[in-house]
């Protein structure tokens, strides 16, 4: 006599209510401040919010120097950090821009846009240079949507059909919960086609 084991459904353990998404990026937002001191902070409250008109959307708290600086100049830069420049990325997060410059600490070179009144970091791969296009007030945190107006790469990390090669790019993400930083994985599939398999 055959016997069938009875499957029970997997269960969830709740977590609660809580910032937790896999993963999130870490954007270093460049401003000037009101003496046109170039300002860097990271941040991984954020990412792609449209695509016409191309923006991206990063979310701070109003006791953050940045904050104030976007506001001021309507504009700021998001610097993609590689996974080199871990210990870069992570001062930027720790250290206040009020009381110090914290590019000449960490020995990197602020770029002034053309395009918008905001510096990027030289040596960081990819960076996206955008205007200010909107404010919400979302409660702790103030989220800023910027319009996109270029995106800049570094000739070393560029693929085919002109675009930037993510592999090269190495990206830092950041886990939320556990406060790590990680690279990123292998490639698994393409998006818009791997899934065709199921229809």
């Amino acid at each position: 006599m055959l016997i069938r084991a009875k499957i029970m459904p997997s269960m969830k353990n709740s977590l609660g209510a809580k910032t937790l998404v896999y993963p999130t990026p870490v954007f270093v937002v460049g401003t000037y401040d009101h003496e046109g001191k170039p300002n860097v902070m990271t941040a991984s409250w954020g990412g792609i919010c449209c695509s016409q008109p191309p923006c991206v959307a990063v979310s701070l708290r109003k006791a953050t120097y940045t904050h104030g600086n976007i506001l001021a100049r309507k504009a700021f830069t998001i610097s993609i950090p590689s996974e080199g420049h871990v210990r870069e990325a992570d001062y930027f997060g720790v250290v206040s821009g009020r009381s110090g410059d914290k590019l000449a600490a960490a020995k990197l070179t602020p770029v002034r846009s053309d395009l918008v009144d905001a510096p990027y970091v030289k040596e960081f791969p990819l960076i996206v240079e955008c205007k200010l296009a909107h404010v919400f007030e979302l409660g702790l945190h103030t989220q800023f949507v910027g319009e996109v107006v270029d995106v800049k790469a570094d000739e070393s990390v560029m693929g085919t059909g002109g675009l930037a090669d993510i592999t090269k790019v190495k990206p830092l993400v950041f886990a939320p919960d556990t406060q790590g930083y990680y690279g990123i994985g292998k490639f698994i599939g393409q998006a818009f086609s791997v899934g065709r398999a199921l229809e």
